[in-house]
């Protein structure tokens, strides 16, 4: 099957809370592609609650991926996902196809609005190998499965009778006279483990960047900072699993030592933040000396430098912190049974603004780098291969530091966000980072 045989999707209105009458229904038959997208901006605008829409497409064969953080068939994110479809296989013959299929794409779209609720860092679109960002459906053979050909039908979910595993209100209950799920634990771990699978990818991308640059480095504190670093994953991947599980994290996971190792690294990109910033400040005009640049940023003018490692290690302390504040959350909304949306939002916002304001301030940095305005060494000499020579360094120079910007822009969209969890034969999930619609 394929969208563009025109394939029946099948899409549910999911809610965090009970008391929302808002509804995605068709007047005469299925939805197009555009009346859904119109219908979704307008639940966002005006519920009382977060909103969030579920489709079900075939899964293709072969698909562009990047990261992504497997569960396995008994996992809560995977009953969660059974029983909101069996809910409703009985009378949605689309449903029922989606049952008997092997492989599926779960794509829920998560609203510009509620999205801003959980922060920006930790939901946003990632970009992709062209400099793009992912869009919907794109297979790895270039060819686009062309969602706007298939036809989406409205799932009311029969009531479950039954409280899911999760946190939350009961998974596949209706709210009276809509066709709207309350799926409040589906849409918490989606969120949960699509913003660590975001995070995860980014500490991979630094970790890469890193080693490449401590090849050419050689440099013993740098290259120990980048270990501790990366060692604090194991820790991290084990407290996501049992977290999302619904244990408990104690001591013997030893993720106490492990937060205290990110933070000491945060503080450690604080405190070299802090000085690019005061040297910046001395530039007058933004007018600068190559050799006075080179000092306050050794590193600066080769592609390989110091300064590009401190860039990358920054990175990692950030990606590593926010899959540690996404932890926080999620153990903080299962602490506390009345509605886990509001309060995990409210625990990641609260946690993640220090560290917002840390990649802010990194992007302001490379900003004002990339607009400074080099001037040649002081005493240029006046020899023609001395001076061939110097230009080219220059050049080459304002050429760096002009691509520092966009070479570590993290400057989101205000766009709808969204989560793929594939499930495959087997009943294992794949979910993959976040990503623009």
């Amino acid at each position: 099957m394929s969208d563009v045989d025109g394939t029946i999707v099948p899409v549910w209105a999911l809610s965090t809370a009970q008391g929302s009458t808002a509804s995605i229904t068709a007047d005469e038959g299925p939805l197009s592609l555009e009346r859904l997208d119109g219908l979704r901006s307008a639940l966002a605008a005006f519920a009382s609650v977060p909103l969030v829409t579920l489709e079900a497409h075939p899964l293709p064969a072969k698909r562009e991926r990047a990261g992504g953080l497997p569960l396995d068939a008994m996992s809560p994110l995977a009953q969660e996902l059974s029983r909101l479809v069996a809910s409703s296989a009985h009378k949605v013959p689309a449903v029922a196809r989606i049952v008997d299929s092997p492989d599926v794409l779960y794509r829920m779209v998560v609203p510009a609005k509620v999205a801003s609720q959980v922060g920006k860092g930790l939901l946003k679109p990632m970009a992709s190998k062209n400099g793009g960002t992912y869009g919907d459906l794109v297979a790895t053979t270039g060819k686009k499965l062309v969602t706007a050909k298939a036809s989406f039908v409205p799932v009311e979910a029969a009531s479950a009778g039954a409280t899911g595993t999760a946190v939350g209100a009961a998974a596949g209950t209706t709210a009276a006279g809509a066709a709207m799920t309350v799926a409040a634990p589906l849409v918490l771990m989606a969120v949960a483990v699509s913003a660590s699978a975001y995070a995860d990818h980014q500490r991979h991308k630094a970790i890469e960047n890193i080693t490449e640059l401590l090849e050419k480095l050689h440099d013993d504190k740098l290259e120990a900072e980048r270990s501790e670093l990366d060692g604090c994953r194991d820790a991290i991947d084990k407290a996501t699993a049992l977290l999302l599980d619904h244990g408990k994290v104690g001591a013997s996971l030893g993720l106490d030592s492990t937060v205290h190792a990110i933070s000491t690294a945060t503080q450690q990109a604080e405190r070299r933040v802090k000085k690019w910033e005061a040297a910046l400040d001395t530039f007058v005009d933004d007018h600068v000396d190559i050799t006075d640049l080179e000092s306050a940023f050794p590193g600066v003018t080769e592609p390989g430098g110091e300064f590009r490692a401190h860039l990358e290690l920054a990175a990692l302390a950030i990606a590593l912190k926010r899959r540690v504040v996404v932890l926080q959350g999620v153990e903080a909304s299962q602490n506390d049974l009345d509605n886990p949306f509001e309060n995990f939002a409210r625990s990641l916002r609260d946690d993640q603004q220090r560290i917002d304001a840390l990649e802010e301030r990194v992007q302001h940095v490379l900003r004002r780098l990339s607009s400074l305005r080099l001037r040649s060494p002081k005493g240029l000499t006046s020899k023609v291969g001395m001076l061939r020579r110097q230009v080219d360094s220059l050049l080459d120079t304002a050429y760096r530091l002009r691509s520092l910007s966009p070479e570590h822009s993290t400057s989101t969209p205000h766009t709808d966000v969204v989560i793929e969890i594939e499930k495959h034969s087997d009943g294992t999930l794949l979910v993959l980072p976040a990503h623009s619609s």
